[in-house]
């Protein structure tokens, strides 16, 4: 994975997480948690933007950011499986997101430190709004993990059925280590760590059992066919009207 390919990873993250968690506008289950999944898909659409804008330049071709977000089949997006599956119950979605925050949060901090001074510029932007997604989530998590025996099981559920996804976060990749090794970006692998201590944290306040399943990481390249039909919803628009003006 090029430099290129690195950001495009992160933007694509971004990308179609704000795309699934705009799906629960006018459905999420009470008109306050309506607002506050909206605003997080805006926070992840606003990193995905600055992200996308940057991998055009790298990639030296001139792509704009509507070009690499609404132009690209599914093959070439870089982003992990997690972000595109589907919403699934409210329970799934906290589980993704919870997930997904924990992650990015790790990741920005971390990436202020290192060279590339574009993605620490986007990352000091960004780690405030993904404080906010790993609380958000967190106390959603511990809310429906720690209730009913109907929320319980629920929420149990969500966590088995995405943890699987979980370890494509973390794959390592040589060229993205090379990179790292030089001081230029965070490789992902290097967050598991921390990322686990969070995560235990969570679970076990919400009286949740962490599986203990492991999975080997598919690269950033395969996806699931949620990929596709989410693509299409998103970029009909951009592709029926192509240099559209509003």
């Amino acid at each position: 994975m090029s430099h290129f390919g690195y950001v495009l990873g992160l933007a694509d993250d971004a990308l179609i997480a704000a795309q699934r968690l705009s799906e629960w506008c006018s459905r999420a289950p009470e008109m306050e948690e309506d607002i506050a999944l909206a605003n997080i898909a805006l926070d992840q659409l606003g990193v995905a933007r600055m992200l996308l804008s940057y991998a055009g330049e790298l990639e030296g071709q001139g792509r704009t950011e509507d070009d690499l977000a609404y132009l690209r089949d599914a093959h070439e997006f870089r982003n992990v499986q997690l972000v595109e599956l589907d919403n699934g119950d409210f329970a799934v979605t906290m589980a993704k997101l919870l997930f997904l925050s924990v992650y990015q949060r790790l990741l920005y901090d971390r990436s202020i430190g290192a060279g590339d001074e574009r993605i620490a510029a986007v990352a000091a932007k960004a780690r405030k709004e993904s404080a906010y997604h790993v609380d958000h989530s967190s106390r959603w998590v511990m809310r429906l993990g720690d209730g009913t025996e109907e929320s319980h099981r629920r929420m149990q559920a969500a966590v088995d059925q995405i943890w699987p996804y979980t370890h494509q976060l973390f794959g390592a990749d040589p060229a993205v280590h090379a990179l790292a090794l030089t001081g230029v970006v965070v490789a992902p692998s290097t967050l598991r760590p921390a990322w686990l201590d969070t995560i235990d944290a969570v679970l076990a306040e919400a009286m949740l059992t962490r599986p203990t399943t492991e999975a080997a990481a598919a690269p950033r390249s395969e996806h699931t066919d949620a990929l596709a039909e989410l693509l299409a919803d998103m970029q009909v628009l951009h592709r029926a009207h192509p240099g559209a003006r509003w």
